[in-house]
């Protein structure tokens, strides 16, 4: 019985996989989005364990896409002390002509400072953003964020953070 199952469990993968790009294969990335530069503000340590703290953002998004997949880096400060360099890739999807979903997920290196202790200097951050696109590209979002070892550490307290993000155009800038 267990080797019927085996050779179904990989035939459900793909049926899986497949479904799923059937279902989003008309998700893309909006061409005319530039790269941003991302301002966030933040409450950090949404699970209110008294480690809460203000959580600031500064995040390069670039305009370079794989079908709908673009990089990003970026710099996060608490106002306890607590810095994260970190990288990854996002999904810049329009849902409409000035609405934008971001869904992403990044890698980095975590010091906290004199805020919470996370259990590793590994984490990863998964994210989901809703952010409305004005005339001449600038946004401005909302977005929810879990920060996490993913138990690299023998603690992973992992934390959850809401942020206001504003993005700028970096060709405005220039």
């Amino acid at each position: 019985m267990r080797a019927g199952l085996g050779r179904r469990a990989p035939r459900a993968v793909w049926t899986a996989v497949a479904v799923w790009l059937l279902l989003f294969s008309s998700a893309r990335a909006d061409e005319s989005d530039p790269a941003l530069l991302a301002l966030g503000v933040g409450y950090y340590d949404l699970n209110l364990r008294d480690d809460e703290a203000a959580d600031f953002r500064l995040e390069y998004r670039s305009d370079l896409a794989l079908w709908i997949v673009k990089p990003w880096v970026g710099l996060e400060v608490t106002s306890d002390g607590a810095v994260y360099g970190l990288g990854g890739i996002l999904a810049d999807i329009a849902l409409g002509p000035n609405v934008r979903l971001t869904p992403s997920v990044g890698v980095g290196a975590y010091h906290d400072g004199g805020g919470k202790d996370l259990g590793h200097t590994v984490e990863f951050r998964s994210q989901i953003e809703l952010a409305y696109r004005f005339e001449g590209g600038p946004r401005l979002g909302l977005a929810f964020g879990h920060i996490s070892n993913a138990s690299l550490g023998d603690d992973n307290p992992g934390t959850e953070i809401l942020t206001i993000y504003y993005m700028i155009p970096l060709e405005s800038l220039f």
